[in-house]
């Protein structure tokens, strides 16, 4: 695939700050072949209308949120539906004050279709299912009021279907009276952006909105939407998993454990259809006794690793993927892909790759091991190394090696009280 001007500059932009680019991820990924054949069969498994829930644990620094973005790509290449958020202290898996709603906000707002892949594609997605309708229509010969009606009634049996399916009917007749106020009101519904049930009556009828009691029952009934939509399934990825280790009151922390354990069941049970849940996180987030996932004796019972595994004998068929650590071999070829994307357009003279190998062992030499495991700061100071190379093409790079700063990426301290 030929590398954009303006998808290099990104890339560059966001290694250089630290982050996961957007955009281009394709360009610079390397390894992970056995993390990858995993999400394909879960891809496969939600595509036949069974559902997964996956942790991704790695080190602080070892490419978590790099692989949930890469998967993300991977799921829209595939005709799904994503939607993705960071947790923090203002969103939770699960809480009574809004936080939970706060969560389903952001996901609705990072809701992103192969067409659409910078999110905002709620409208979208249901002008996708009513022109779907309109064509069947057309074919069939048939009123498409009665398909719609039809296909909607499958909603109504389910927990919070009836009021589902009453939106998705308002926002059909917004679209055939040409009324964007109640198209838009229908929208906010699905989003969760109504405060109080008396104006969600006042426009649209329903008795309900959706609460921080209810949003996992809207994702539910969503997944379900988006595949009558004409989509293979939803995924959602949810990333900073270990701010649930930074909740300080026991009973609060616990209860969204407990939530994670409801997610799990239906999932493992055959509760859920067309839905994919990947969740990203630190090695203590799931393994610490304290405030972790295996602080909870339910989720450690289900999630505890094949005791026949070794490092010479993975299994990936679990619901916890452990990212393996980067080789030698590995970060080698990133800088390379890295190096490649930065000298996009041939103008600058070519990095050769003995500054590349001594840039590795000057990072060995003030790190360590960890330069590879964790490689965060080592790609940021590689990209810091290669752009000074750029703008001074007369400075030489051994003598600019040495000034190049390699620390070592440190997990961010949290609370750890009960």
């Amino acid at each position: 695939m030929t590398l954009r001007a303006r998808d290099a500059k990104v890339i560059v932009s966001a290694l250089r700050a630290g982050v996961v680019p957007k955009v281009g991820l394709q360009h610079i990924q390397v390894g992970r072949k056995r993390e990858l054949e995993e999400l394909l069969k879960d891809l496969n498994t939600i595509k036949d209308g069974a559902s997964s829930l996956r942790f991704i644990i790695g080190d602080y620094g070892s490419g978590k949120t790099f692989f949930l973005s890469l998967s993300r790509l991977i799921a829209l290449k595939q005709n799904f539906v994503v939607m993705h958020a960071d947790l923090a202290h203002n969103r939770r898996i699960y809480s009574t004050n809004h936080q939970s709603l706060a969560l389903y906000r952001e996901c609705s707002q990072n809701i992103s279709t192969r067409s659409k892949t910078s999110g905002d594609a709620l409208e979208y997605i249901l002008e996708r299912f009513i022109n779907k309708m309109i064509q069947k229509s057309q074919r069939n010969k048939s009123d498409v009021n009665a398909l719609l009606d039809e296909s909607l009634e499958y909603f109504r049996d389910l927990s919070g279907g009836y009021d589902f399916a009453k939106v998705v009917q308002s926002y059909w007749l917004g679209y055939e009276q040409d009324n964007e106020e109640l198209q838009f009101a229908a929208m906010r519904w699905l989003r969760g952006e109504y405060t109080t049930k008396t104006e969600a009556r006042k426009d649209l009828g329903v008795r309900t909105i959706i609460t921080d009691e209810n949003y996992y029952d809207h994702i539910k009934l969503f997944s379900r939407f988006v595949k009558k939509a004409g989509y293979h399934g939803l995924l959602i990825f949810l990333d900073e998993m270990v701010n649930i280790c930074y909740i300080s009151h026991r009973k609060s922390r616990n209860a969204n454990y407990e939530f994670i354990l409801r997610m799990l069941n239906d999932i493992l049970q055959g509760e859920t259809q067309h839905l994919g849940v990947m969740m990203g996180g630190t090695t203590d987030f799931l393994e610490d006794q304290g405030c972790g996932v295996f602080s909870h004796e339910a989720l450690r019972t289900r999630l505890r690793p094949n005791s026949y595994a070794t490092e010479d004998l993975l299994d990936f068929s679990g619901p916890v993927i452990r990212l393996s650590q980067f080789t030698k071999e590995d970060l080698f070829a990133l800088l390379q892909n890295i190096r490649n994307v930065m000298e996009y357009d041939k103008l600058n003279s070519p990095m050769p790759d003995q500054a590349l190998k001594k840039f590795m062992d000057y990072c060995f030499d003030h790190v360590g091991e960890a330069y590879f495991r964790t490689p965060r700061k080592t790609i940021k100071s590689f990209v810091d190394f290669v752009s000074l190379l750029q703008q001074n093409p007369q400075m030489d790079w051994k003598k600019l090696l040495s000034k190049i700063t390699v620390e070592e990426d440190e997990e961010d301290s949290y609370l750890m009280t009960s």
